[in-house]
């Protein structure tokens, strides 16, 4: 349904600009939604790769924990790494991405994993600790590759909402309005060459009178 608006050509000419400024977005918005769904999809192939390497680094973790707690006895093991001198941080910092924030999880080492007696523990518990170091890292890429997965969904959903606006609502309106102006305009010229052909009929029949009178 056309707006209610001023059927005059300066209207008409701010429509045509509006018209073909929807379509220039339209058509950087579906070029941003393509190469966004592009990304998202290797982001999502490089989740399964990362999950899958995940628990096989989880697996392999308990699997050394649990034969470490069979070689030494009682509480040792918990008592081995309860003051470790090995500080893990998490730094979490924020990349572009088609414009689109995205996050950067990187972990830090402080310090040596030298908090138990090299001479009282069994070698076993040494593979353990650098297994289970190897496995948090691992864990950091993964939270790092969801959640970027997760933005970008949210970001493709938003495009897609605005491709759509501008695609189905915005521009078939403009294109609406532009049809309904031309036709008025149309109108408006043809009634006006009506009436011009009108007044010159009545002069040539006056002149006409005249001249015979």
């Amino acid at each position: 349904m056309p707006l209610k608006i001023s059927p005059n050509r300066m209207e008409l000419l701010k429509l045509k600009k509006r018209a073909e400024m929807a379509k220039r977005g339209h058509k950087l918005l579906r070029d941003k939604l393509d190469e966004l769904m592009k990304n998202f999809m290797a982001i999502l192939d490089r989740i399964i790769e990362v999950r899958r390497r995940a628990e096989e680094e989880l697996k392999e973790s308990y699997t050394l924990s649990v034969l470490t707690r069979g070689q030494m006895l009682g509480g040792e093991f918990q008592e081995s790494i309860l003051y470790p001198r090995l500080r893990l941080g998490v730094d979490i910092r924020e990349k572009t991405l088609l414009n689109v924030r995205i996050p950067e999880i990187s972990l830090q080492e402080e310090g040596e994993v030298d908090c138990y007696s090299l001479a009282l523990t069994p070698a076993i518990l040494d593979t353990t600790v650098l297994q289970m170091e190897k496995t948090l890292f691992l864990l950091g890429e993964l939270a790092e590759v969801e959640k970027t997965a997760e933005v970008l969904a949210e970001e493709i959903e938003k495009t897609r909402r605005r491709v759509n606006a501008l695609e189905y609502v915005l521009i078939p309106q403009l294109q609406d309005n532009i049809k309904f102006i031309t036709m008025k305009l149309d109108e408006i010229e043809r009634e006006s060459r009506t009436r011009v052909m009108k007044v010159k009929e009545m002069l040539e029949e006056e002149r006409a009178r005249e001249f015979w009178s």
